[in-house]
């Protein structure tokens, strides 16, 4: 950070003149420090839902929602998803650089060499009834992690830190299957090291001991861009619990089942899965022919109708992820054979209505990355219990990368937001409930 401005606040209740320094990043707005305020006024800013705070610094991730930019580590998510796989991703957002050939060997090897779990973990599903929600199990099986793996948890500790990440990197694929597979009552499928990290997933998802599973290059890419399209996003409200619990000090696989938390809820990761709802509920009340109606609802303030998939509290343009897994999805479409099915031709109606409406086109609601990734995964043959899943898998490595960086900062402190107190003043308790 870098600062030649300053800003001075006034007070009209008489309280003096705080002046502030302003920081400047390499790109985005500027920053006031405000961390002396309260010291100095006795005052604390208030900022619900952090609209207007930058909670820390960060080098990892760039958004300018009005752009429609994404950089990962100053790379534009454009230039990634075409020409880099998801572990030559994951090494760019670990390490701040691409990989060099013998990197990415040495990577790639490590993280394949480690996706199975403990035979143990296999038992800790028993636990579980057969209908509970995958993320459920996530949850608690990547807490879990933490009693197998005693030997990396000094987080101060830089080759502990690495090892950990590797080893959630290389077991997340595992877990997730491992997850889907105990929903549908299949036995677990071990991994396979020879094959590469998204075909390895889609084979423990999807494979089966009766038979070997075969490889689709054309699926297996696609799935590969969902990751990497995933990977990162700054400081969303998952992330941003990672953080909040690795300030605590707690081990890299509480902070992650944290944030895995975090994504579960309906605005966060579960915005694709609402999407696939949404496209069956217009399916069931007659298809494509009430598109119109539908969309002619949403567009009536007073109907209550949601458009899921459609526009994004950060991008004010077009969302950069959104073009590049619109590709995906009509590559998907045309592998499958799967243009004319009746939920994806709905589907496709329904993007050339925002991408043509003035309505949509006016307020910018164009489709959103969630609205096609819902489509793609579940072409892939992924139900919808799972797509959070598949988020959390994409996102643990963004989420490692935010941990690692926010335990290597030299004022790093825990977290601990203030509040704006609306309660009873100080009271004391009535005569007839006293014991003495």
């Amino acid at each position: 950070m870098s600062t030649e401005k300053k800003a001075t606040l006034t007070f009209t209740d008489g309280t003096a003149a705080v002046e502030f320094p302003i920081y400047g990043g390499t790109i985005g707005p500027d920053v006031l420090d405000i961390r002396k305020l309260y010291g100095a006024s006795g005052k604390f800013t208030f900022d619900p839902g952090f609209m207007s705070t930058a909670a820390c610094e960060s080098r990892i991730t760039y958004i300018d929602g009005d752009k429609g930019e994404l950089l990962y580590r100053g790379y534009p998510i454009e230039q990634v998803a075409v020409h880099c796989d998801f572990l030559d991703t994951c090494y760019l957002l670990l390490n701040g650089e691409l990989p060099t050939e013998e990197q990415s060997q040495d990577f790639d090897g490590r993280v394949l060499r480690h996706t199975m779990v403990q035979e143990q973990m296999s038992r800790f599903f028993l636990g579980f009834r057969r209908d509970s929600h995958p993320m459920a199990l996530l949850v608690a099986c990547v807490g879990a992690l933490a009693a197998f793996y005693h030997d990396s948890l000094d987080i101060q500790n830089p080759e502990h830190r690495f090892v950990s990440a590797i080893r959630l990197l290389a077991k997340m694929p595992t877990l997730v299957s491992m997850a889907y597979k105990y929903s549908i009552g299949q036995p677990f499928i071990y991994p396979k090291n020879s094959l590469s990290y998204t075909a390895n997933f889609m084979r423990m998802m999807f494979g089966t001991p009766c038979e070997e599973y075969a490889v689709n290059d054309v699926l297996t890419r696609a799935l590969d861009r969902i990751l990497i399209l995933h990977a990162d996003h700054e400081q969303n409200a998952s992330t941003s619990t990672v953080r909040l619990a690795g300030s605590s000090g707690a081990n890299p696989f509480a902070c992650i089942a944290a944030g895995i938390a975090t994504l579960w809820g309906p605005a966060h990761g579960g915005a694709n899965e609402a999407c696939l709802v949404m496209l069956d509920d217009i399916q069931r009340q007659g298809g494509i022919e009430k598109i119109g109606e539908y969309v002619g609802k949403f567009k009536d303030k007073n109907s209550g109708v949601k458009l899921m998939g459609f526009g994004h509290r950060v991008y004010k343009n077009y969302d950069p992820r959104a073009k590049l897994m619109r590709e995906t999805c009509h590559e998907v479409l045309a592998e499958l054979g799967l243009e004319n099915d009746p939920l994806f031709a709905l589907a496709m109606k329904l993007e050339q209505i925002a991408l043509e409406d003035d309505y949509f086109v006016k307020r910018k609601l164009y489709p959103n990355v969630d609205f096609y990734s819902g489509i793609v995964q579940k072409a892939l043959g992924f139900p919808t219990s799972m797509f959070t899943c598949i988020f959390a898998l994409a996102r643990t490595v963004g989420w490692i990368a935010q941990w690692n960086e926010m335990i290597g900062e030299p004022d790093q402190k825990i977290g601990r937001p203030r509040q704006l107190y609306t309660g009873p003043v100080r009271r004391d308790i009535p005569q007839q409930f006293r014991r003495d």
